[in-house]
């Protein structure tokens, strides 16, 4: 797909999120917080939702958790302008509760259509919610796992529908490095694998 398709099709999707109403999340929100990054990426990070900093400015892990992923991408050399980062929801949920299952299947169509558009090599799940969705829908036996059975491992998986291969890696969402500083070793070398798989 050229860019200038890639670019039309990503902006009508940000376009219906600024008018989706199919949730009760459009009420509450300041921003939704569609994605951002290079359409044309090779790695693609899917997170769990907005937070409150990103409710305000509309930019995808741009508080204390996105520091942490800039720190773990610059430490296997990748410019997170190369990379594409977006959530299971455009909206945050109040209070930064979990999302509920009615939100999760509202959202994630627009997820599920910028991954096709934007075709990564590699898509890194940042979490329990965007690891159990993601593999689930592409298919994974024992996608239920808890994220500390998961995280670390590759899979190898093809969209049903356009044949696309992908990589699936499952992550620590960088959060929990705030608040246990022990886990930022765990996701360096989590991270490590990310940067050998695109050599």
């Amino acid at each position: 797909m050229d860019q200038k398709k890639r670019d039309d099709l990503l902006l009508a999707i940000k376009e219906e999120v600024i008018a989706c109403q199919k949730c009760g999340l459009y009420k509450t929100r300041i921003l939704p917080v569609v994605g951002q990054g290079n359409h044309s990426a090779q790695i693609m990070f899917i997170g769990e939702a907005p937070g409150a900093n990103e409710d305000k400015t509309g930019v995808p892990f741009c508080g204390s958790a996105g520091q942490i992923l800039n720190q773990l991408l610059a430490s296997v050399g990748i410019k997170r302008e190369d990379v594409y980062i977006a959530n299971i929801l455009k909206d945050r949920p109040p209070g930064n509760r979990e999302p509920a299952p009615d939100e999760i299947s509202a959202c994630t169509p627009y997820l599920l259509r910028q991954i096709a558009i934007i075709e990564p090599k590699i898509i890194a799940t940042l979490g329990n919610y965007a690891t159990h969705f993601i593999l689930e829908k592409f298919g994974v036996p024992n996608s239920r796992l808890g994220i500390s059975q998961l995280r670390g491992q590759k899979f190898a998986v093809s969209d049903p529908l356009t044949k696309k291969p992908y990589i699936i890696i499952p992550l620590y969402h960088p959060a929990v490095a705030i608040y246990n500083r022990q886990q930022l070793d765990t996701l360096k070398n989590d991270f490590k694998i990310i940067g050998e798989q695109l050599k």
